[in-house]
């Protein structure tokens, strides 16, 4: 009960101090609760949608995935009729009725703008059935009617302003249909971001699929008191002799592939930003370590008392520790509230962003505030462990001595072998990763140097601040006379606090300078790969991968001031290498010959251009390795979907290439040969070349072709490499965001050092005050001593995720990213931006250093 009442009054009596170590805690604590709340809450929002929209039974074709799923033909699979006709047959069925549903759309309004969703999220055409009325209602007109007639949910109606009578125009493979908007049907559920349109069930068969008499599944309808399980049995007996080309599955089968499918996508971005949370709680470690390290060399003579009155050491590190215990439940508490606003606020951004979720969805597990009451309660008390045991140390004899005397702040000899041990070994497993032949192989080396040198500079960072920080200091402090060289020797006066501040910063800036060369120098190595391997003068591709449909691939090839138009598909078959062996599903690069001079691929044998001939084609370096393939060998091809083929090895193209590493070629003509006609898969990308001196000519010609679709992008190579940079650059922004946490943190960490340093320092300040030093002095030189200490860990980090970036581009050269880019414009920025975080950080401790009485600063004990 002693040591409880003392831990409680020493706790309140700096609960000022406490307060910026509990928001390390409540940040840290809120960022794990709100990643947890916020993915639950996405997983309740797709299980309620999936649920929904799913029937008792579904029937449907086992070559698709699931029902939508694009091939390469660019259309559904689908099946006949008369699988419909059989379900309904099956016993205990209620009904049953075919449905058709593509993905492989894009819906553009009556002034060629795109509806669809561009955050990722699908548009889906399909016919409106029964089973739609489980997950919406009609709010406005009617369902679709004729061919004329289109019905859009509400959602997508309220961001694009549709309204009853609008022109929408559905882009497929299969060609393009205008209807007018007759309905506009509205989510029972969220809708997580899909843009939807429905047609008549005729319409629907035709423009989606090409053929009437086809659906993509069938819905099965349970009679009363008939299990799914059951009809499932049932259906699946009713298909007869070829039932075996159909996949049945209950409601609940259906729901768990539907979030199988999203479930890599959600399990992304928990794992992601729960690993920037663990970021904030290892930046918050060292805040927790460095307040209760100097609270207790404030409290020596305290302490030094308390022993000498008769505390055991056990009890003074039992009220040391209980102290952070009461940090860590408060920090935790309000933690586990604050993440769930945390959710809810990103909620709110996801909207802004496309990705809809309703606050009606909060899913708080139970599992959540346990989680995140241990996870913040034992972080605390094992951060609190170490000056808890430097405590128990002090001995009765402390009680004649001043309080947190420069000695207690010296780094140990043993600390600076361990840390050039620990940041040796590191370095090696950088440089091995360097070495390495395989990126697969150097992988797991980086991983052990990056976590080595970390901890090794952490380590040995007391040891280090004594240098740096004079090298700092004679750069910049010596500028502002005896001002400069007291913050200098206050920032060296404890280098074991000043490592453990700058550590804190470290470790954000380290992450944020090795993303950035790893980002430029993934920009450079493509850059410089399209300079020497892409012939091409444009590049037309669409905005989220959709295939470029035939009727829009006509209209390119009918542009002017063009040389040619090069196609480009996507093919697959199972290929028989002489020695026998059969690779199943190999992707093969079909292309006009052209493409040979679009994009100049290197080869290790052969020529390229013979690749394209009549039967003919190219395989990867390493896939002829592999299996024993040379130039004049001849493969067999089964074509999916298609027929079989003898064709010959003309040429092996190298696998050492960032564009096209390893790809097998075959001209379209040769794969139309094998291949029938509405099996062929629509282009995914095609090439341009100008005619000679007509490049500006051409491209506006491209974008006049490309005008009525919206989905497309017409680049020539600069808006290429922009679109490259772009796309890296909002990946950095967002990782950079995500990062700013832990640099609060450790903000939040020198303004607490600083505060701690300045009341440790009282007697001292008072007496400067005394013999002159003015007020705008003595902020000054608490102001240059943050700055200082915020430069010595930005200098840390940089360098040392400079050294983890250029180790990583070693590996990503192995893939074909040859080109190392330092972002020096981008780390001299950083490296500004931490002085002024240091001003920042000083501002308070500097304002309350400067109001205290000179008198009673004197006086103090």
């Amino acid at each position: 009960m002693t040591v409880l009442k003392t831990s409680m009054r020493n706790f309140f009596a700096h609960k000022g101090r406490m307060a910026l170590s509990a928001v390390a805690v409540v940040l840290s604590v809120a960022f794990v609760c709100g990643t947890l709340v916020f993915s639950d809450t996405m997983n309740t929002t797709f299980d309620k949608l999936f649920a929904a929209t799913s029937a008792d039974v579904t029937v449907t074709s086992k070559s698709a995935t699931d029902p939508g799923d694009r091939p390469d033909s660019g259309k559904p699979e689908s099946m006949p009729a008369s699988v419909v006709e059989r379900a309904k047959k099956a016993d205990g069925a209620e009904s049953a009725e075919g449905a058709v549903s593509s993905e492989s759309v894009t819906v553009v309004n009556a002034k060629k703008k795109n509806v669809g969703p561009t955050n990722g999220g699908p548009t889906i055409a399909g016919n409106w059935t029964r089973n739609d009325l489980r997950s919406m209602d009609i709010t406005s007109g009617h369902a679709p009617r004729g061919p004329t007639d289109v019905m859009v949910d509400a959602d997508t109606a309220d961001k694009h302003h549709l309204r009853i009578g609008d022109e929408l125009r559905t882009i497929a493979v299969t060609g393009d249909h205008t209807a007018k908007i007759s309905g506009i049907a509205t989510f029972k559920v969220t809708n997580p971001g899909a843009a939807i349109v429905y047609f008549d069930t005729p319409t629907a068969q035709r423009e989606l699929l090409g053929a009437t008499g086809r659906f993509t599944h069938v819905n099965v309808t349970a009679d009363a008191g008939v299990s799914d399980t059951v009809l499932k049995r049932n259906v699946a007996g009713a298909m007869g002799a070829d039932g075996s080309a159909y996949a049945v599955k209950t409601q609940q089968e259906t729901s768990d592939d539907n979030r199988e499918s999203v479930s890599g996508f959600l399990d992304v971005m928990k794992y992601a930003m729960l690993g920037f949370a663990g970021i904030a709680f290892l930046v918050g470690i060292f805040l927790i370590i460095n307040t209760f390290s100097m609270l207790v060399a404030q409290r020596t003579r305290e302490i030094g008392l308390m022993r000498a009155i008769g505390s055991s050491r056990k009890q003074v590190n039992r009220s040391v520790l209980v102290e952070a215990l009461m940090l860590g439940v408060i920090g935790s508490v309000l933690g586990v509230g604050a993440g769930v606003g945390l959710a809810v606020g990103l909620m709110q951004l996801m909207s802004g962003m496309g990705m809809e979720l309703s606050t009606q969805d909060l899913t708080v597990k139970w599992t959540t505030p346990v989680v995140g009451l241990v996870l913040g309660i034992v972080v605390t008390v094992l951060a609190a462990y170490l000056p808890a045991r430097r405590a128990a140390k002090v001995s009765p004899m402390a009680a004649l001595r001043d309080a947190g005397t420069p000695a207690d702040g010296k780094a140990s000899a043993l600390r600076a072998v361990i840390g050039l041990v620990l940041t040796g070994a590191g370095a090696f497993g950088l440089y091995t990763a360097s070495q390495a032949d395989k990126a697969s192989d150097g992988s797991l080396m980086l991983g052990g140097g990056v976590v080595l040198t970390l901890i090794g500079f952490v380590v040995i960072g007391p040891v280090l601040a004594s240098g740096v920080v004079r090298v700092i200091s004679a750069v910049l402090l010596r500028w502002f006379g005896p001002v400069g060289r007291m913050a200098e020797r206050n920032a060296l006066r404890n280098p074991r606090r000043t490592g453990a501040t700058g550590a804190a910063l470290m470790i954000g800036l380290a992450l944020v300078a090795c993303l950035s060369v790893v980002g430029s120098s993934m920009v450079a190595s493509a850059t410089d790969e399209l300079d020497k391997s892409v012939g091409a003068d444009f590049i037309i591709q669409s905005n989220n991968g959709q295939a470029i449909t035939p009727k829009a691939a006509k209209s390119l090839e009918q542009a002017d001031n063009i040389a040619h138009i090069t196609q480009y598909k996507d093919i697959k078959a199972d290929l028989t290498a002489p020695n026998g062996k059969t690779a199943k599903k190999v992707g093969l690069s079909a292309a006009d010959a052209t493409y040979a001079e679009d994009l100049r691929s290197e080869t290790v044998a052969g020529t390229l251009a013979d690749a394209y001939k009549p039967d003919s084609m190219s395989v990867g370096e390493d896939f002829a390795k592999d299996h024993g393939i040379s130039v004049g060998d001849k493969v067999k091809l089964a074509f999916d979907h298609g027929r079989t083929g003898e064709l010959t090895v003309r040429a092996i193209t190298s696998s050492d290439a960032a564009i096209d590493g390893g790809a097998m070629y075959v001209n379209i003509k040769t794969a139309a040969k094998y291949l029938p006609a509405d099996r062929m898969p629509p282009n995914i990308i095609m090439f341009a070349k100008a005619a000679e001196g007509q490049q500006d000519a051409a491209y506006k010609s491209l974008k006049a072709a490309m005008a009525d679709y919206p989905q497309y992008k017409v680049m020539d190579q600069t808006d290429f490499k922009q679109t490259l940079k772009d796309q890296v650059g909002q990946m950095l922004n967002m990782v950079y965001g995500l990062l700013g946490l832990a640099i609060i943190v450790a903000i939040l960490g020198v303004v607490n050092t600083l505060a701690l340093s300045v009341v440790e320092r009282t007697r001292e300040i008072g007496l400067m005050r005394a013999i002159g030093l003015s007020r705008r002095q003595l902020r000054r030189m608490i102001r240059m001593e943050s700055v200082v200490i915020a430069l010595f860990g930005a200098l840390l980090g940089l360098g040392l995720g400079m050294g983890w970036g250029a180790t990583a581009q070693k590996l990503l050269a192995l893939e074909g990213l040859k080109v190392l880019e330092i972002p020096w414009p981008t780390i001299i920025t950083v490296f500004i931006g931490s002085a002024f975080v240091g001003l920042f950080a000083a501002l308070v401790p500097a304002f309350r250093a400067g109001r205290m009485n000179v008198l009673n600063a004197i006086a103090t004990e």
